[in-house]
């Protein structure tokens, strides 16, 4: 699909001067993942549109970045689309937002009525939450909450294997990986879980009997205490960017089924396409007890998030001595965020999505081929609309991110990671300068 580029003003009449607003931004502004004041200037966008970020100051020659990351993944169908801009100016000129306690509306009733629709069979009921980390809090509640509800409250822990990352906030930071990762810090202070070793590495290597015999020894040895098995299905993100076998989906279903637990699969960043299929569940064929979906739920336009989960985990919560899960966000079911989620989920399926993102992972995989022979690199992996580089050592972010931009590209390596996640309408020629600016981060790396 080509690029929908168009051509927007690049900034407001009183937008202030560029390097007025960094000056406020040092000042005030905190950004994820960084200390304040920042040690890095941020580039300021003006605009955005098709797959290009276009600057309020050039950057080391350029004007306009080429986007590699799909705004943390988000953006699949890119920037200033017009079928998702109607759906919000639409829904925006009828209702902003309503309280969802006690009122419902036709946005968010539609949307959950579809999710049940194409998610895996079973996931018939909806909780819309306002940001990925949210929807796993709500997935844990509810785990917790069912067992309580059945009389089994020592059913309490969550088991996952390592390399995850699940979010910032309080259980799903208890559920990353507690040793070299981000959250590092609050060991000891976090619900303590169980820790399975990472899966094995590689979509297509065959499913390892001794790693199966490893997760089941865990099961066995806890079945009493746990509650739920938390995993990101086929990708794991953040935690590493690291891909499994599908296989050990199946052998988790099979193993939360004899075991008597429940089993959640985080999918907020491989929901909506992003491996290949629509969901990473349907790679293997399963059924989660619960579901959580985010990032490109919107197309990248307002953050909302959603929490499925099985009648069988909401009737047991329902008919417990407390008949309710006490969560309500304030912008629960934003008719905005609803409409938008909608439309940009109908401009997904309205198109030969999968050719695209397997037209996405042929370039990926040509482009990206030479950087196992530089020097530096440990390996190099490519799965639907994800390519990765991983260096033997940690990524000097200044450095690799300033040689992306001298290509044209914008990225955001971290730990030892090259990689991008290109927007599903990146057509071939951007495709292949991301493949020359992640290959030129990682020599500089």
């Amino acid at each position: 699909m080509p690029d929908q580029a168009g051509s927007p003003e690049t900034g407001s009449p009183d937008a202030l001067p560029a390097a007025e607003l960094l000056a406020l931004d040092r000042q005030h502004v905190w950004h994820p993942y960084g200390p304040m004041p920042g040690r890095q200037e941020p580039l300021v966008v003006a605009s955005a549109s098709g797959v290009r970020l276009r600057l309020a100051e050039p950057s080391q020659g350029h004007g306009e970045l080429v986007d590699g990351m799909s705004s943390w993944w988000s953006a699949i169908h890119g920037y200033n689309h017009p079928a998702l801009n109607e759906a919000v100016t639409g829904q925006l000129g009828r209702m902003s937002h309503v309280m969802f306690g006690g009122l419902t509306h036709e946005p968010a009733v539609r949307l959950a009525a579809k999710l049940v629709e194409l998610t895996p069979a079973g996931l018939e009921h909806v909780f819309l939450a306002d940001s990925g980390s949210v929807s796993v809090e709500v997935a844990v509640k509810m785990c917790l909450q069912y067992w309580r509800s059945v009389g089994r409250p020592e059913k309490s822990r969550l088991l996952t294997w390592r390399g995850g990352y699940h979010g910032d906030t309080w259980q799903p930071m208890a559920v990353c990986d507690p040793e070299g990762g981000m959250h590092e810090l609050w060991s000891g202070i976090l619900p303590r879980q169980l820790f399975a070793d990472a899966p094995p590495s590689g979509f297509s290597a065959p499913v390892d009997e001794s790693y199966v015999a490893h997760l089941r020894s865990l099961f066995a040895a806890h079945r009493d205490e746990l509650a739920a098995v938390i995993v990101e299905p086929v990708v794991q993100g953040a935690g590493g960017m690291r891909f499994h076998n599908p296989g050990y989906l199946r052998v988790l279903r099979e193993l939360c089924d004899e075991y008597g637990v429940l089993l959640i699969l985080d999918e907020i960043a491989t929901g909506f396409g992003r491996t290949g299929a629509l969901f990473a569940a349907d790679h293997a064929g399963i059924t989660p007890d619960v579901m959580c979906l985010g990032k490109a739920l919107t197309g990248g336009y307002l953050t909302l998030a959603a929490t499925l989960c099985t009648e069988r985990v909401a009737d047991g919560i329902s008919q417990g001595e407390v008949p309710v899960l006490a969560h309500g966000p304030t912008f629960m079911g934003n008719p905005l965020a609803t409409s938008v989620a909608l439309a940009s989920i109908d401009l997904l399926l309205g198109q030969d999505w999968q050719g695209e993102v397997k037209r996405i992972e042929a370039g990926l995989l040509e482009g990206l081929a030479p950087a196992a022979d530089l020097p530096g690199v440990r390996e190099v992996r490519v799965l639907g609309a994800i390519g990765v580089i991983q260096l033997d050592h940690p990524v000097d972010m200044a450095r690799a991110t300033a040689a992306a931009v001298r290509e044209g590209v914008w990225l955001r390596p971290f730990r030892d990671l090259i990689y991008t996640m290109p927007p599903f309408v990146t057509a071939d020629a951007d495709v292949a300068r991301i493949c020359r600016a992640v290959m030129a981060a990682a020599k500089e790396a």
